[in-house]
């Protein structure tokens, strides 16, 4: 590998990472600005179980009952109906349902950065928090083309899962979408 191609990899990832930090400040800024959430995502469960819905749209009206198809904020085209799982950001599947390998790296990113805070969580778990910062930011994300529609389906996932807790999110992801998660573990979900 030459010095350019370990550059543009390097490139790439910074890219990439900045991808998910910015979709997960937007996820944790609507969600904590929701009623029924207590102005906190509350466990990383709940993070990426949202999340899960978050980058699989089409997959969040089956899962959340509040959730609507039609809903024009979900953004969603014929063709993102017809094949739910064909996405921009694919999830892995893990032993506790979809994950990803970066949610550390990017909460820590963005609580370094000052644009998120730990909160006391239920029963012991991780709860983060925007901070003025990461709100102002958020805002600013909203209002640009390119995150448009991410915001949108931010609002409608924080919307339609007021009052529950990641396992009941998950529990719901299991039960309703039990032929997609019937695959073995560390396998892309396509």
């Amino acid at each position: 590998m030459t010095d350019n191609d370990s550059g543009l990899e390097r490139a790439l990832v910074r890219n990439e990472l900045a991808y998910h930090q910015a979709r997960v400040l937007l996820l944790v800024t609507a969600v904590a600005a929701g009623h029924g959430h207590g102005g906190k995502l509350d466990g990383l469960t709940k993070l990426a179980k949202l999340d899960f819905l978050l980058r699989y749209p089409a997959l969040a009206p089956e899962v959340l009952e509040r959730a609507d198809h039609s809903d024009s904020r979900l953004h969603l085209s014929l063709d993102d109906v017809a094949a739910p799982t064909e996405v921009e950001a694919p999830m892995v599947r893990y032993k506790y349902g979809p994950w990803d390998d970066r949610y550390y790296a990017v909460i820590g990113a963005l609580i370094g950065r000052g644009l998120l805070r730990y909160a006391k969580g239920r029963k012991g778990s991780i709860a983060v928090a925007p901070t003025p910062s990461g709100r102002r930011l958020a805002r600013e994300l909203s209002g640009n083309p390119r995150w448009h529609e991410v915001s949108d389906r931010c609002q409608v996932i924080a919307e339609a899962s007021a009052g529950m807790t990641g396992n009941t999110v998950k529990t719901l992801i299991y039960e309703r979408l039990s032929d997609l998660m019937d695959r073995p573990h560390r396998q892309v979900i396509r």
